[in-house]
C-alpha cells in the first residue's frame, strides 16, 4: 500500500480497487482503505509503582504517624495516674491519716491530668492534619481520576465516588478510630499490671480481653458484606438523583417525577436496609461489650472483695484493679463503637487504590513543536468507554492544514464517536491518531488540549464568567485572545449585549443562556488561541441563519490561517465551507474526497452544494508532504 500526496493533502491508495469502502477511483482523489489494526498499540504514560499511591501519601507522614504513637505511648502511661491515686488514697493516706501526703499526691495528680489533656488535644491535632495531608497530597489527583474514569470505564455508576471515598478515609484518620488502634497495643501493659496485683484478677481481665477481642472480629466479618452492599446501592441511589437533576425540565414537562421518585425510592429502601443491617450489628456489638466490660469491673471487685477477706489482697488493689480492667478494655470498645467508620475507609481505601492504579499519573513526555501540518487517523478502530461492541471499524483518512472536511452519515453511524476519538476523549481500541506524524499521546493531556479546538454535541458549559468559559479557565488569561476567539465565532457582539458583557455570570451547566447562545460562546472557546485541528460536531444545531453565517466564517478563517476543520453536519448548509466530505455507514467510512465528487456519487439528483474555498496561503507556501511512510502498511 502506497502513500501518495496530491494537491496538498495525504492520501491513502490501496493496492486494490475499492476493497471493503468506497473510494475515489482517479489520481488526486482521497482514498480511504481497510486494513489490520496497527501493531503499535498506544504507549503506556507512566510505569505503575510497586506501591499505592494512596500508600506512598500515607508514607510521607510517617513521622506524624510516629508522633502520634509516641503520644499514644505517654497518655497510656498516664492513664495510670487515676488509678494509683486511689491506691495511694486507700493503702497509704487512709491507714495514716497524714493530709500533707493526700495534698502532695493530688497536686502531682492535678500536673499528670494537665500534661495528660495537653497530649490528647495534640494527638488529636496531629490526627487531623493527617487526613488534610492525605487530602492535600491526593486531592487533585483524585479530581482529575474522577473526569478520566467516564471514558475510561463509561458513566455507569455515582461519578463522585471516588471523592466521597478519600472523604472517608480522612474522616477516619481524623476521628477517634485511630486512636483506638494506637491505644490497643498498649492492653498487655494493664493486664501485667494487674497480674502484679494477683493473678486471679490478671486472669479475669485477660479473659475479658480475650471476649471483647473475639466480639471485634465477629463484628467486622459481619458488617463487611452488608457495607459493601450498601455502599452499592447508596452509588445506584445518588445516580438515580443526578439522572433527574441533569434532565430536570423533561421530568417536569412529561410527567414523570412519580415514576422516577418510585424506582428511587426503591433504591432507597434498599440502601437505607444495607444500613440498618450495619447499625444493627455494630450497635449489638457495642452494646454487648459496654455490658461485659461494667460486667468484668464488678467481677473484678467481688473478686477482689474475696481476696481482701482471705488477706490475700488490700482494698486499694480492689479499686485499683478494677479502674484498670476498665481502662484496658475500653479501646477495644471504642474499636467496636468506629468499626463501621473502619470497615467504610477500608472499602473507599480499596476502591481508591483500583482507581489510581487503572488510571495512572500522566508523565511529562517531551514538549513537541505545536503541529502545523497535517492529521491523520490510521486504521483505527474505537469502542465506548467501558464496553467492548466497536461503533467504529478500521477507519483511515488524514487532512492537510488549510483543509476542512465535513463527516456526514445518518444517525448511529458512528460520528461522534469518530470525532471523539480524534479530538483525544476516547481511546482507539486499535490502531493510530497522529499529528504531524506523532501520536496523540506523546503530548500531555494539558499541551495537547492547547492544539485542540472542540465542539461536542451536547454543549456543556460551567459555573463562571463568560470570559473564563471561554479562556477555559486558564489562570491569567490574555483578555484579547479571549476577544479575539469570541470575534472568531461571531458572539462578541452577542456577549457584549449582555448588562455585565464578558464578566456575566452563566450559571451551572450554563443555564442563564439560550441554547443558541451557549453554541456560539462553545465554538468561541473552541477557537481560543487559535488551535490547530478544531472539531466541530453538529455545530449548528441550534443555530439561527446569522450564526450559521458566523460559523462558516469561522471555518473558513480556520482554513485561511493554516488550520484544520472537522465538521460533522447533517443541514448542508455549513458544508459550504469544506473542501472535502467524508461519508460514514454503519461504523465504517463509505466514502471520502473531493465534496463535488462524492456528493455527485451518493446523491446524483443533489444540486452541489455551494462553495466557499479560501485562499490556501500555508497549503500553498509548503510543498505537498506525506503523512508516514509506506513502511507501515496501514496507508
Amino acid at each position: 500500500m502506497a502513500v501518495v500526496g496530491v494537491g496538498g493533502l495525504a492520501l491513502f491508495r490501496p493496492r486494490q480497487g475499492m476493497s471493503g469502502s468506497a473510494t475515489g477511483g482517479a489520481a488526486g482523489r482521497p482514498t480511504v482503505t481497510s486494513g489490520k489494526p496497527s501493531a503499535n498499540p498506544p504507549r503506556r504514560r507512566a510505569a505503575r509503582s510497586p506501591r499505592s499511591e494512596l500508600a506512598v501519601a500515607l508514607a510521607s507522614c510517617r513521622s506524624a504517624f510516629l508522633a502520634v504513637g509516641l503520644f499514644s505511648g505517654v497518655l497510656n502511661v498516664l492513664m495510670l495516674t487515676g488509678s494509683l491515686y486511689m491506691l495511694e488514697v486507700y493503702d497509704r493516706v487512709l491507714p495514716s491519716r497524714s493530709l500533707p501526703t493526700l495534698v502532695g499526691i493530688s497536686i502531682l495528680l492535678l500536673i499528670l491530668y494537665c500534661g495528660q489533656g495537653i497530649l490528647d488535644f495534640v494527638r488529636g491535632r496531629v490526627l487531623v492534619r493527617i487526613g488534610g495531608a492525605l487530602d492535600e497530597a491526593l486531592g487533585q489527583r483524585v479530581y482529575t481520576s474522577m473526569l478520566r474514569l467516564p471514558l475510561k470505564t463509561g458513566r455507569e455508576g455515582d461519578g463522585l465516588q471516588p471523592m466521597r471515598d478519600l472523604d472517608g478515609v480522612r474522616a477516619f484518620l481524623s476521628g477517634m478510630g485511630p486512636t483506638a488502634l494506637f491505644d490497643l497495643p498498649w492492653l498487655p501493659l494493664y493486664l501485667v499490671i494487674i497480674f502484679m496485683f494477683h493473678w486471679l484478677l490478671g486472669v479475669t481481665a485477660l479473659v475479658g480481653a480475650i471476649v471483647l477481642v473475639t466480639l471485634t472480629i465477629m463484628a467486622e466479618r459481619l458488617t463487611r458484606k452488608p457495607v459493601s452492599s450498601g455502599t452499592l446501592s447508596g452509588i445506584r441511589r445518588n445516580g438515580l438523583i443526578t439522572a433527574a437533576s441533569r434532565n430536570a425540565e423533561v421530568v417536569a414537562a412529561m410527567g414523570m417525577a412519580g415514576w422516577l421518585a418510585a424506582r428511587w425510592g426503591d433504591a432507597n429502601l434498599e440502601y437505607i436496609a444495607e444500613q440498618r443491617k450495619v447499625s444493627d450489628v455494630a450497635g449489638g456489638f457495642g452494646a454487648i461489650s459496654k455490658v461485659l466490660r461494667m460486667l468484668l469491673q464488678s467481677s473484678m471487685l467481688g473478686i477482689g472483695a474475696w481476696l481482701v477477706i482471705e488477706q490475700q489482697a488490700t482494698a486499694g488493689i480492689i479499686i485499683t484493679a478494677s479502674i484498670l480492667s476498665g481502662r484496658a478494655l475500653a479501646p477495644v470498645d471504642l474499636a467496636i463503637a468506629n468499626w463501621k467508620g473502619f470497615i467504610t475507609a477500608r472499602l473507599g481505601w480499596q476502591r481508591l487504590t483500583k482507581v489510581l492504579a487503572a488510571l495512572p499519573a500522566e508523565a511529562e513526555p517531551m514538549l513537541l513543536p505545536a503541529p502545523s501540518a497535517n492529521m491523520s487517523m490510521q486504521n483505527v478502530s474505537i469502542a465506548a468507554p467501558g464496553t467492548q461492541r466497536l461503533l467504529v471499524h478500521d477507519a483511515s483518512f488524514a487532512m492537510e492544514a488549510g483543509h476542512a472536511v465535513g463527516i456526514i452519515g445518518p444517525s448511529g453511524s458512528g460520528k461522534s464517536t469518530l470525532v471523539r476519538a480524534l479530538v483525544g476523549a476516547w481511546l482507539p481500541v486499535a490502531g493510530r491518531i497522529r499529528l504531524d506524524g506523532a501520536d496523540l499521546d506523546q503530548w500531555s493531556q494539558q499541551e495537547h488540549g492547547r492544539h485542540i479546538g472542540y465542539l461536542p454535541q451536547d454543549v456543556e458549559l460551567f459555573a463562571g464568567t463568560v470570559a473564563e468559559n471561554i479562556a477555559r479557565f486558564e489562570p491569567d488569561a490574555d483578555a484579547g485572545a479571549i476577544i479575539a476567539a469570541a470575534k472568531a465565532a461571531g458572539a462578541h457582539e452577542l456577549i457584549v449585549g449582555f448588562r455585565e458583557g464578558y464578566e456575566t455570570e452563566i450559571g451551572e451547566h450554563g443555564e442563564a443562556l439560550s441554547a443558541g447562545q451557549r453554541q456560539r460562546i462553545a465554538l468561541a472557546r473552541a477557537l481560543y488561541r487559535d488551535p490547530f485541528l478544531v472539531v466541530l460536531d453538529e455545530p449548528n444545531s441550534n443555530l439561527d441563519m446569522d450564526g450559521e453565517q458566523a460559523l462558516i466564517r469561522a471555518m473558513i478563517a480556520v482554513r485561511e490561517r493554516g488550520g484544520v476543520v472537522v465538521i460533522v453536519a447533517h443541514r448542508p448548509n455549513v458544508l459550504t465551507a469544506v473542501d472535502f466530505v467524508l461519508a460514514m455507514n454503519q461504523g465504517r467510512i463509505h466514502a471520502f474526497g473531493p465534496k463535488d465528487e462524492v456528493f455527485a456519487k451518493m446523491f446524483p439528483t443533489l444540486r452541489p452544494v455551494p462553495a466557499a474555498n479560501p485562499q490556501l496561503r500555508v497549503a500553498a507556501e509548503n510543498p505537498p508532504r506525506a503523512v508516514g511512510d509506506g513502511s507501515e502498511g496501514g496507508h
